[in-house]
């Protein structure tokens, strides 16, 4: 017996009841208003329980405000609800004459005992249509949380079925999701939280239930439900972890969670101690600005109100975290404010004892050396806490006999009593004690392999194309000194000495036919394998601001019309030249830059950079980055995780380097994990994505043995050669003998895929080509054999032409289905007839299979009787074919005829007079056949007519639930039939068929 839905539904109940504690409801049996989502029967006992100090008038008024919100949208209500949820109702009301305000508080927060946790399933609600979502997990009444499961077992659901669902319910019944603190899609294997704004790709899975990262490459779904729903986890969740960023609302993750735990017990302990809260390392792109904002939330509340000082080593990387903190401000509940000096701090400082959140550049603490404030509940928030910059020893300056002090020094003197936490995306250096001095040791590291595992982060690969400048060896061994340098640390001495050898770099790396063999190469590489990847966007990282301009001008110089795909981002100076501003701009022009580059269908693809944007700023899409510009250490893990955002089926980030950063990139690993340096210190894609594609592509060839498919490899092939290639090899590969082989080719083609979408630089064209031709087949294939996913030849078209274009540059319209492919109805004979002209008899086959299938599960929501009569008349067709009993050609004259019938059907209702609906009643009569002997056709349409007005008004929510509401049904259709003397003597079962189809009716 397969393991279904309802058997995962009742899994996932009983962890919650029997495990958990919650209560529980079945839906049906609880009666209630089926248009209203509260379950009031536990609301109002439960503010009272909560409010036990407030009278029934407040508490009225705040089930009022609950339920009337201000007019907007579904996300509106919801920013308003979480208000509410979090910190209360505001309420006025007369109490004996006088007016009165209070706040009604929707959950105990302090107290877990006094709240109501309830889990409930098949709850329905009617809104624009009935939904009955799987589980509802109501807190105090609130329904907070909406499961929707699918089943484990049904190969053609899965978790991002669950997605679309419940997408489709936001639509149906948007009012349920007003009351929303997070959602759940899971299907056992895969168990995912996301909000009511999140796309697929950010729900997340919960992976622990004690903070511990072991064993997390899956999550158990008792793990997931353990994790977010024991009882002061799921209140601690719904407080302190949900809030806006602008119109985005993000959940926390429970890396986030465990580890902004951490650090504020962490941080309490250094309040009491020596100040160092210690250092929170968590990759970059896994949401550390986002844990800051949580920590700083918390923080408030735990240290009763300190002042919060967040500290950042750049203007531009300032201005990004404050924009992010301001972006939750409600959340927060003060405003953050800039420091725009070091008076301005002070001031800020001094106009307080306690709250406060004050934004500040290490560069405002060196503007003098007196102390800004002696309280002890500040607490500073260190941004990058891995910087050399933090040293608190003296240094003396040789030449003068000045005593140079380090910043970490001058901050510690400015603010003596504070409490320091420092917050990193990169690990602090082995060699650098100065910053384990200030912050004290790791809170909680969350490595890049864990974020990769977690889906919060995609792998970067690596591509040298150094060789390809030609540079002699001369130059080579300056870069390499240049390494060193950095490496330094930049000793004052490293500094002079750096600055000889920056200009003869400079100079080399700027000139003319080394710029011209850069740009000529980047601009090859970028459209023959990268400019349809994704969205194409791409970043030009440039060793100068010179240099960044030189190659501006030559890439346009190339592609005089990539006016509007290509843009320079970078600092401007006052001695700039002239001709420069135009292209920089001025900060609002930046600003737009920003925003086009963050937008997926703007024009702007590739950003020429410097130092901006290099921290920091984030592009889901973006996928590659080419460095012209020795970096090291963490500035550049730094500069290289601009790519590793997580964004659709993005397989990675590719780097590709032009300035040898190899080695570099070997040693910046050193201070990784261990786990981290094995799989992320060698992901050069000649040794990781080549190897694995000739593997895959070896293993696809095997697959078509037997097939030819040259025709598609010939250079000069006309795109009708290579439609015929394509539709000849998924036809090969759907013949009834070829299940397993077919199956197979799926997967391998997939991998082969997404080996391809890196290392495509690498390969001769014969094998981008044949890739290629495996790609077209594999989508093809999925698209007419997959389940469930509606099938449209145009589109299956256009997406063969779309990786065609990509993979070889090929310019025609392929047209793998002749002239059928500009929309059609299954009913319409002359694509019938296209279909059974075609060459290809096993796609033939298929294509009708599906659209058959398509057509009888349309029915099945509405017609019982059509529906099992052409499913069975589809799964014995089939049955024949897969037997062998019928050749290709019967099986299509077959499917064909069942075409017909069904077109037939559907003129049978015109012809009598009636709709679809009331078709469906008239057929649940009359399918014993000889009931036609008993009655006119007039009293039979009679009959169905007032059958169906009968159950329209009649029509009780929920009948085919409640065992009572279906007796009750039953009776009035028996009572109904029995005045037409239906069914006649010795056809008792027909009334089962009647009955059936009405349940079914009221279903749907």
């Amino acid at each position: 017996m397969p393991y279904t839905e309802a058997n995962y539904e009742n899994a996932v109940l009983e962890v919650f009841r029997d495990t958990l504690g919650y209560g529980y409801s079945y839906g049906p049996d609880v009666v209630r208003d089926y248009s209203d989502p509260l379950y009031t029967d536990e609301l109002l006992p439960a503010l009272r329980r909560v409010n036990s100090k407030l009278p029934e008038v407040a508490l009225s008024e705040a089930v009022y405000k609950l339920r009337n919100f201000e007019g907007g949208t579904v996300l509106q209500k919801n920013v308003q609800f979480m208000d509410y949820l979090q910190n209360g109702v505001s309420v006025n009301y007369y109490d004996k004459g006088e007016q009165r305000s209070a706040l009604v508080q929707l959950v105990d927060f302090d107290n877990i005992k006094q709240n109501t946790f309830t889990v409930a399933n098949q709850w329905t609600i009617t809104e624009n249509s009935e939904k009955r979502p799987d589980v509802i997990v109501f807190l105090n009444g609130l329904p907070v949380v909406v499961f929707e499961l699918k089943s484990p077992s049904r190969e053609e659901t899965d978790a991002s079925e669950a997605y679309r669902q419940l997408r489709n319910y936001m639509k149906e019944i948007p009012s349920l999701f007003i009351y929303n603190a997070f959602l759940v899609m899971s299907d056992l294997a895969t168990s995912k939280a996301g909000t009511i704004t999140a796309d697929e790709d950010r729900f997340m899975e919960w992976k622990t239930k004690d903070g511990s990262y072991e064993n997390t490459q899956y999550a158990q779904f008792d793990t997931f439900i353990e994790g977010m729903f024991e009882k002061g986890r799921l209140l601690d969740i719904i407080k302190n972890f949900i809030c806006f960023s602008g119109d985005a609302k993000i959940l926390g993750a429970y890396h986030q969670y465990f580890a902004v735990r951490k650090a504020i017990t962490s941080t309490a302990k250094a309040t009491e101690t020596d100040g160092r809260g210690g250092v929170f390392w968590h990759t970059q792109g896994s949401g550390k600005s986002l844990s800051m904002v949580f920590y700083a939330h918390l923080l408030q509340e735990i240290l009763n109100s300190p002042t919060i000082v967040v500290l950042t080593d750049r203007n531009d990387l300032d201005d990004q975290l404050f924009g992010q903190f301001a972006k939750c401000a409600d959340f927060l509940r003060q405003t953050p404010q800039q420091a725009e000096s070091r008076i301005h701090l002070k001031e800020l400082l001094a106009g307080r004892q306690a709250n406060g959140i004050i934004f500040t550049t290490m560069q405002k603490f060196e503007e003098s050396s007196e102390a800004l404030s002696d309280r002890r509940n500040i607490i500073v928030m260190a941004d990058e806490a891995h910087r050399g910059q933090y040293g608190l020893e003296e240094k003396v300056d040789a030449k003068t006999g000045r005593v140079i002090l380090g910043t970490a020094r001058i901050i510690r003197d400015s603010l003596p009593n504070a409490t320091y936490i420092g917050f990193t995306g990169t690990p602090i250096s082995s060699k650098d004690r100065s910053t384990i001095e200030v912050f004290g040791n790791y809170i909680d590291i969350y490595d890049m392999t864990q974020a990769v595992e977690d889906g919060a982060t995609r792998p970067v690969y690596y591509e040298s194309r150094v060789i390809h400048l030609k540079l002699d060896e001369d130059v080579l061994q300056l870069i390499d000194a240049e390494y060193d340098i950095m490496g330094e640390n930049a000793e004052p001495y490293a500094i002079e000495k750096s600055k000889k050898e920056l200009g003869q770099m400079e100079s080399i790396l700027g000139a003319d036919q080394t710029i011209t063999a850069l740009c000529e190469d980047i601009v090859k590489h970028y459209e023959e394998n990268r400019q349809y990847e994704l969205t194409g966007k791409a970043m030009i990282v440039a060793y100068s601001r010179p240099i960044a301009m030189k190659i501006y001008h030559k890439i346009l110089q190339m592609r005089p019309d990539w006016t509007e795909k290509l843009g320079v981002v970078m600092t401007s100076g006052n001695n700039d030249p002239e001709e420069w501003r135009e292209i920089i701009g001025n900060k609002r022009h930046k600003d737009e830059m920003a925003k086009k580059f963050k937008d997926n269908n703007s024009p702007l693809k590739i950003a020429i950079v410097v130092d901006m944007w290099l921290t920091g700023f984030d592009v889901p899409s973006l996928a590659t980055m080419y460095v012209y510009k020795p970096m090291a250490g963490h500035n550049l893990m730094q500069a290289i995780a601009r790519v590793n955002r997580v964004y659709k089926n993005k397989e990675g980030g590719l780097v590709v380097d032009y300035v040898g950063i190899a080695s570099a990139l070997k040693q910046a690993m050193n201070d990784y994990t261990n786990r981290d340096k094995q799989n992320y210190g060698e992901q050069d894609i000649a040794k990781t994505a080549l190897p694995k594609f000739i593997e895959k592509l070896e293993v696809c060839r095997d697959l078509f043995h037997g097939f030819d498919y040259a025709g598609f490899m010939d250079a000069k092939a006309t795109d009708l050669a290579r439609a015929k290639a394509i539709s000849g090899g998924v036809n090969f590969l759907s013949g009834i003998d070829k299940e397993k082989q077919r199956e197979s080719f799926v997967k391998e083609a997939m991998l082969l895929r997404q080996a391809l979408s890196l290392c495509r630089s690498l390969l001769k064209p014969e094998q981008r080509f044949e890739a290629a031709y495996f790609e077209a087949v594999r989508t093809l294939l999925t698209r007419i054999t997959g389940e469930g996913k509606p099938l449209s030849l145009k589109e299956i078209n256009a997406r063969v032409n779309e990786l065609l274009k990509a993979s070889i540059q090929s310019e025609g319209v392929i047209n793998l289905f002749s002239d059928i492919d500009t929309g059609f109805s299954l009913f319409d004979p002359k694509f019938l007839e296209e279909i059974a002209k075609m060459k290809e008899r096993n796609l033939a086959v298929e294509i009708l299979k599906k659209l058959l299938a398509e057509q009888v599960s349309l029915y099945r929501r509405t017609n019982l009787v059509k529906s099992e009569k052409f499913s069975e008349m589809l799964s014995r067709a089939m049955k024949a074919y897969l037997n062998g009993m019928l050749s290709n050609e019967e099986v299509i004259a077959e499917l064909m005829k069942m075409a017909k019938d069904m077109a037939n059907a559907q003129a049978e209702g015109d012809a009598l007079g009636l709709n679809d609906e009331e078709l469906a009643f008239y057929d649940a009569l009359t399918r014993p056949e000889a009931v036609k002997d008993f009655y006119q056709n007039e009293e039979l349409v009679a009959m169905t007519h007032e059958l169906t007005d009968m159950l329209r008004k009649n029509r009780t929510i929920d009948w085919q639930k409640k065992e009572s509401a279906r007796a009750g049904m039953r009776r009035m259709v028996k009572k109904l039939l029995k005045k037409y003397k239906y069914p006649p003597d010795g056809m008792e079962d027909a009334i089962a068929t009647v009955i059936g189809q009405c349940e079914m009716w009221a279903d749907n």
